[in-house]
């Protein structure tokens, strides 16, 4: 194993070779990391003197390892062209049919190029970051904490990673250097949302909380590079000329996938639904293991951010519980279109997430109500109020169908995940993404669409009553 490492590294030094001898690369990346970091310095100080003109003192230690982050972040993003022209440039410049004719493995010429790929991101990052702590220094004698230099070191790392896998993985999957800049916005985008919301957990004094964010971004990193040896074909990669989108294809392959090989509905119902939740038995097992940990999780946060005990007094609970069943539309018949619909929404939203993140993102919206309903019985528990009767109360007589909703859309969008990681055999990304659609839409058609309406008619017609029965006993 180890010398096809050593193999893969050949490769390595050899785009290294032509990357140091570029000026294209120096030049601005040497702008980066040594004029950017003292600007944003100098321009740091101005702010900061001006806020404090009007009584609004900003902590360094607050402010300074947030533009850490960004002038570890500048240099990643200009030399991500890097990692974006490893594949694909090499086919325009004619210089990649004696790379793909060498006796290495798919998964080596990969390795290689994305190690590559990553050497002067990361050192660039790396270089900025230490003019930026030297200037720091000098000017008002700050020094970082062991522990969060540390953490800033590896968030840097990770964000590198990924970011630089997503490039690659485009490199292999496009025809040419223009749309593999234009598709540059995908990562970038979603990598600056992330950099704001570590921002806001260093603001909020929780760097704990990072220790989390850099295992998140380790196992996206991951994903992506799973994806990214197991869709690798040199002989595709030679064959692609064009980037086009055959909605045709598309549609008569969707069709194909959503009907299957039935011949009548009542056939397709009974035989091609069970084969698709055969198919997702794996991924419901998952999903029932994340929801009952966001129902833990949601409980233990009870105990951190503590309600008072007296909104669970019961006789004020149901006193106030009958006002807003007397006064709150969203409790009359009327109105269960309204619930249904946002139900609906809430998980085609989930879905969208989940197909641009892994399943991650997805996930994590279906968690959500889960987290939300362990953190009150976790409250009620500890206002001593039994949770089980809330639960039997406020949750269970919708939720007997709203939960086996989530599980199934759940286990849809994570196989929507895996699919972008673990391709079919025989089959293209494109193929395969279409496959899983598919499969989502007959979950979501035959079963979560119709769960749902019944949730949301037990929503406004049986809940609120139970929660009366259940408060008045």
């Amino acid at each position: 194993m180890l010398a096809k490492i050593h193999s893969a590294l050949i490769i390595t030094r050899r785009e290294l070779n032509d990357q140091v001898h570029d000026w294209r690369i120096l030049v601005p990346i040497f702008l980066l990391t040594i004029f950017f970091p003292g600007l944003l310095n100098t321009a740091s100080k101005q702010a900061t003197k001006f806020l404090g003109g009007f009584g609004a003192n900003i902590a360094s230690s607050s402010m300074i390892p947030f533009l850490l982050m960004i002038v570890g972040f500048f240099p990643i993003t200009v030399s991500l062209a890097i990692a974006l022209e490893s594949f694909v440039g090499e086919k325009e410049r004619r210089s990649l049919e004696p790379l793909i004719a060498s006796p290495l493995n798919d998964w080596q010429l990969y390795l290689g190029k994305l190690l590559a790929a990553l050497v002067i991101p990361l050192v660039a990052s790396y270089l900025g970051t230490a003019v930026y702590l030297i200037g720091v220094h000098n000017d008002i004698g700050w020094v970082p904490s062991k522990s969060l230099l540390i953490q800033l070191a590896l968030l840097m790392a990770v964000e590198v990673l990924v970011m630089v896998s997503a490039a690659t993985v485009i490199s292999t999957q496009v025809a040419s250097v223009k749309a593999a800049n234009l598709m540059a916005g995908f990562i970038v985008i979603p990598m600056a949302f992330i950099i704001q919301g570590e921002s806001l957990i260093i603001f909020w004094g929780r760097n704990d909380t990072l220790w989390w964010v850099i295992l998140g971004e380790v196992v996206i990193a991951s994903l992506l590079m799973r994806m990214g040896i197991s869709h690798f074909n040199r002989e595709e990669l030679l064959g692609r000329d064009t980037d086009t989108i055959n909605v045709r294809w598309i549609g008569r392959e969707f069709k194909k996938a959503f009907i299957g090989q039935a011949k009548s509905p009542r056939e397709w119902f009974f035989k091609e639904i069970p084969k698709t939740l055969k198919r997702m038995k794996i991924p419901i097992v998952i999903m029932e293991v994340l929801l009952g940990s966001a129902l833990i999780i949601g409980a233990s946060e009870a105990k951190v951010f503590t309600m008072p005990p007296e909104l669970f007094n019961q006789e004020a609970m149901s006193q106030n519980f009958q006002q807003g069943f007397q006064t709150m539309p969203l409790f009359s018949p009327d109105h269960i279109h309204i619930l249904w619909f946002h139900n609906v929404r809430a998980f085609v939203m989930a879905t969208i997430l989940g197909i641009f993140s892994f399943g991650v993102l997805g996930l994590l919206v279906l968690m959500l109500p889960m987290l939300i309903v362990g953190y009150f019985l976790g409250a009620a528990a500890a206002a001593g109020f039994s949770p089980w009767q809330f639960a039997a109360g406020f949750v269970l007589p919708h939720g007997i169908l709203e939960i086996p909703a989530i599980l199934l859309v759940g286990a849809a969008i994570l196989r929507l995940g895996g699919t972008l990681t673990a391709p079919f055999r025989g089959k293209s990304i494109g193929a395969a993404m279409v496959i899983s659609l598919a499969d989502w839409a007959r979950i979501m058609l035959v079963l979560v669409i119709p769960l749902l309406l019944g949730a949301a008619v037990l929503e406004v017609l049986l809940t609120p009553r139970m929660a009366l029965l259940m408060l008045n006993l």
